[in-house]
């Protein structure tokens, strides 16, 4: 009985290793589906980095041109917005699972990354292997 469970943990495990990256335009909507009300004025840079999944905590890392590199270890789900002036700003949003429930049977983890209420860079990942998932890019107006 206990061979059984550990192979069928273990083809779980080696099934579900694979990750899904997506750079494309995309707004930002709030649970009605409608466009984020928050107004940006025409010269100001309005940034979001968003980490959601069913991982206990994560450690989150992101940087900018405004604030430098900023480090928080939290639940989930987990934004910050940013707002500054410029014409290109080089982001960067990285997030590195610390667990997973005993429970959970299709672990889940996205970072993303918007620019004024459009996604900028993406990526997902649902494995238990607890690696880090990592975009950044250069954004020109």
């Amino acid at each position: 009985m206990t061979r059984r469970l550990f192979l069928t943990l273990v083809g779980l495990f080696a099934s579900s290793c694979n990750k899904i990256y997506t750079n494309g335009p995309t707004t930002v909507t709030d649970d009605n589906g409608n466009p984020d009300p928050t107004p940006v004025a025409d010269d100001t840079v309005k940034i979001e980095y968003r980490v959601q999944g069913n991982a206990l905590s994560a450690r989150i890392r992101y940087s900018n041109d405004i604030d430098g590199l900023s480090q928080v270890v939290t639940t989930l789900p987990y934004d910050a917005t940013i707002t500054g002036n410029g014409d290109s700003m080089f982001l960067s949003l990285e997030a590195t699972p610390t667990g997973y429930a005993f429970e959970v049977i299709y672990p889940f983890l996205a970072v993303q990354i918007f620019v004024n209420g459009k996604l900028f860079k993406e990526a997902t990942s649902n494995d238990f292997i607890l690696n880090t998932l990592s975009v950044n890019g250069t954004w020109r107006r």
